[in-house]
């Protein structure tokens, strides 16, 4: 199957940096891409002045740039980033990641990604969808996506998270997403993928813990229902926070209501930590983001 990805006009590198804010940073990053014929496309930074962390996204377009795609970084590194002791990551705008899906039984996260992968609407390969469950296995068949089914007990969850591993590792996977996947992953499994699992859930928690939190809230009477999407970690639902977004309810809603309208803002909220993860939107620091529109 064709990659489902974005047609862009022209090459162009990104820069993720973080590094302890000094002077001169910016004319630094922006003079080696002056003088080695890039032009900037988009520079955006932010100065954590508590941390005083400095934080930068740039993008280039390589057209007339004199350094190869592969000597980039070495260049960069030698010449800029060892002066201020950076972190940074270089990625090109015609790569296309390798995104695996995690699934169970709640089908709307899962439907929504399949669609605006058919649609075009990401730069990005699904070669790879696993599920504890066969429910979804039709529609992934139908775009010629490979779906494995690994069933997960309390006695087999070690055994088949090896065999997930492996088979990340065989279809080249470069990040996973968790489509309502309802098990747990060991911290052997996460620590695999730093930065590269997105998570979605309601944002009751920890207020409404457990399988019924939209019958707790509402007979809480609560006034928003919300959405988190977050890197995982080893720390349950505690991961860097991608994108959040809320929306009203009322004494008029039916639990029915409240979570049709949460699932609704589950599947926007996932995508649009999608979108910026494979836009390369994202540095995380500290178990904190900082996320570039």
């Amino acid at each position: 199957m064709k990659s489902h990805m974005e047609n862009p006009t022209s090459k162009s590198a990104i820069l993720l940096i973080h590094c302890p804010d000094q002077k001169g940073i910016v004319i630094s990053i922006t003079e080696f891409i002056f003088k080695n014929g890039g032009n900037i496309l988009y520079l955006d930074q932010h100065v954590d002045t508590e941390r005083q962390v400095f934080f930068m996204r740039i993008e280039w377009d390589l057209q007339d740039f004199v350094i190869a795609d592969g000597k980039i970084g070495e260049y960069f590194e030698t010449l800029v980033a060892r002066r201020f002791s950076m972190n940074w990551q270089l990625h090109f705008s015609d790569e296309v990641p390798r995104m695996a899906l995690l699934v169970s039984k709640q089908p709307h996260c899962f439907y929504d990604i399949l669609a605006r992968y058919e649609a075009g609407e990401w730069q990005v390969d699904i070669p790879l969808i696993i599920s504890n469950h066969t429910d979804m296995q039709t529609a992934a068949g139908r775009l010629g996506i490979d779906y494995v089914h690994l069933p997960v007990t309390a006695e087999n969850r070690k055994e088949q998270e090896l065999k997930q591993l492996e088979l990340l590792q065989q279809y080249r996977i470069d990040f996973i997403v968790l489509a309502r996947y309802m098990q747990i992953l060991g911290n052997g499994f996460i620590d695999r993928y730093p930065d590269r699992i997105i998570n979605i859930h309601h944002s009751f928690l920890p207020a409404f813990p457990g399988a019924r939190p939209y019958h707790s809230a509402h007979e809480r009477g609560v006034k928003i229902i919300g959405a988190t999407s977050h890197y995982a970690t080893a720390e349950l639902d505690t991961g860097p926070i991608i994108e959040q977004d809320v929306v009203r309810v009322s004494h008029e809603n039916s639990v029915e209501d409240m979570v049709r309208k949460g699932r609704d803002l589950e599947k926007m909220v996932l995508s649009r930590a999608i979108w910026h993860h494979l836009h390369h939107n994202i540095l995380v620091y500290e178990n904190r983001t900082v996320v570039f529109e």
